[in-house]
């Protein structure tokens, strides 16, 4: 296997938000189906892999990176050892990540430097791997992964890495409440398990195979913020706030202030405000901020993982 003959590669990936998700029953397998509306959004993971004999990653950005290993537990080293094993290629890479999503803050940064890396591979190695294979390797990652690689609008459903493209029309305008700490997935999903035991003479017992429903593909495909803040919803959303509680403060804050709707992104604890244009996010923005709260704007959809020039 021969290399491209460029000295390193440079890719960009987006975190993304789930303006909707719906968690099924727990199955044989003690795992969830979902259904996942996820949007690709203006933060971003800027990967660059160079040769190198052994395979080894770095890690800088704008947010708190504590959290990140930095030894081949990290996704993005599995991902580049994924693709060496799938090609045969017997070099290794060095992986410098440049975070901009929250780490452990249900964007989805850890996928979409994953996702970087496998694209970032590919090109510097020369090895040439179709898409669809790519995208199977990535599913292999996590969950989130594929949708790294593609981005803009689209459906999961089984485990959330089963893709089709939404329409979605015209650009949605994001504040994202940033936490100084990170919640675990696992947890997140075993407090909803539980909260579902404990109240399981009150609420409907979940669909195993449950969906996206039709008034968020409508509002999508409408580029409707006011019809979208209408549906969104996230079945995580109240075990995150069960173990964090004071993400309830930061909704109705941020709800206060201005937004159309507040949302959990994923299993937390980013909280994601939409707002009706880019004049109602930046004063949403102002009032955030001057209540000591890390925000950012974002802009939805977005691309997919793509290289770049330097």
């Amino acid at each position: 296997m021969t290399t491209s003959g460029r000295a390193s590669v440079h890719v960009k990936a987006p975190g993304k938000i789930n303006v909707f998700l719906k968690v099924g029953a727990l199955d044989d397998e003690q795992y969830h189906d979902v259904a996942i509306a996820y949007q690709a959004v203006s933060l971003y993971e800027d990967v660059r892999v160079s040769d190198a004999p052994d395979f080894s990653v770095e890690v800088n950005g704008s947010v708190e990176l504590s959290r990140v290993p930095l030894d081949g537990s990290n996704i993005a080293i599995r991902a580049a050892r994924l693709l060496a094993a799938r090609t045969g290629y017997t070099g290794g890479a060095h992986i410098e990540i440049e975070k901009h999503v929250p780490v452990t803050g249900g964007m989805g940064g850890g996928s979409a430097d994953a996702a970087a890396t496998l694209l970032a591979c590919d090109a510097l190695w020369g090895t040439e791997l179709p898409r669809e294979e790519l995208l199977d390797l990535a599913r292999k990652l996590g969950a989130d992964v594929p949708f790294a690689f593609t981005g803009g609008t689209a459906i999961g459903t089984g485990r959330g890495d089963e893709l089709s493209p939404a329409l979605a029309k015209g650009t949605f305008h994001w504040v994202l409440a940033l936490a100084e700490f990170g919640l675990s997935t696992p947890a997140v999903y075993r407090e909803l398990d539980e909260h579902r035991t404990r109240h399981a003479q009150d609420i409907y017992p979940a669909d195993p195979r449950p969906s996206v429903e039709a008034n968020v593909l409508q509002a999508l495909r409408a580029g409707d913020a006011h019809m979208l803040a209408d549906a969104m919803h996230n079945d995580l959303q109240a075990p995150a706030l069960h173990l964090e509680p004071s993400l309830a403060d930061v909704l109705e804050l941020g709800e206060q202030n201005g937004a159309l709707a507040g949302i959990v992104s994923g299993s937390g604890p980013t909280v994601a405000f939409l707002t009706s244009d880019v004049d109602s996010a930046l004063e949403l923005q102002v009032a955030l901020s001057a209540a000591r709260l890390n925000v950012v704007r974002a802009t939805g959809p977005v691309h997919g993982a793509r290289i770049v020039g330097d």
